[in-house]
């Protein structure tokens, strides 16, 4: 696509927050997941180096650790894949960080995809859900996020926040507001029950998990052209 090497690290450069290097030490299930991030995000990082170099339409994944995978028995296990498989000629950039915030999308991952020389041909934003949960990040959100969503190419699909975190409903009310975004409702009915679907940290979602979402994903994707 260019002569210039791609060069992007899927790691946030920040350590974990206190809760999860708390959780890590005292739970096993915690501990084994947090062990996929360096790994995931080196294999993401070679994945993008390839699809950088290589032809066809492109897909940029912008996001969190649910776009990383993590939790999934390999990082190409997550809803990317589902998502892939319904994409076969596509080429997947995937700028997602674990631990990703709205920030990380306004300061990395957006000025990276602008960077890249060609206009996607998809783009997909998973993110929220650590803002949510980060008093200083929720601090900021509704500004944050606003200056997100106008950042966004017109029929970017961005998925809503499922469950009663504080601050969700506005979050959601304000992605499903913008008319030039196509909605990935992760509220659907088909996503209440997580029994059997969430990875050993109680948490991230895993391979089961994932398939449900790249479901949602894919009917997002589809109705962008209907």
């Amino acid at each position: 696509m260019q002569n210039a090497a791609f060069d992007y690290s899927n790691l946030s450069g920040r350590p974990p927050g206190p809760f999860i290097s708390l959780a890590s030490r005292v739970l096993r299930g915690v501990r084994d997941v947090q062990a996929q991030v360096v790994p995931y995000a080196e294999a993401w990082q070679a994945h993008n180096r390839a699809a950088f170099e290589a032809d066809g339409p492109l897909w940029v994944a912008l996001g969190d650790s649910m776009t990383q995978g993590i939790g999934a028995t390999a990082h190409d296990r997550g809803w990317t894949a589902g998502v892939a498989d319904a994409l076969p000629h596509h080429r997947l950039i995937n700028l997602s960080v674990s631990g990703g915030l709205v920030t990380d999308l306004l300061e990395r991952q957006v000025p990276t995809m602008e960077s890249l020389g060609v206009t996607p041909d998809l783009v997909t934003v998973m993110i929220g859900s650590n803002d949510l949960l980060n008093r200083q990040a929720r601090s900021t959100l509704r500004d944050d996020l606003a200056t997100l969503i106008e950042r966004l190419p017109a029929g970017s699909v961005m998925a809503t926040q499922p469950g009663p975190r504080r601050g969700a409903t506005e979050f959601n009310r304000t992605i499903t507001s913008a008319p030039h975004l196509v909605t990935a409702e992760f509220r659907d009915p088909r996503l209440s029950s997580w029994s059997g679907r969430v990875a050993a940290d109680r948490f991230h979602p895993n391979d089961a998990g994932y398939a449900a979402m790249a479901q949602i994903m894919r009917e997002a994707i589809a109705a962008r052209t209907t």
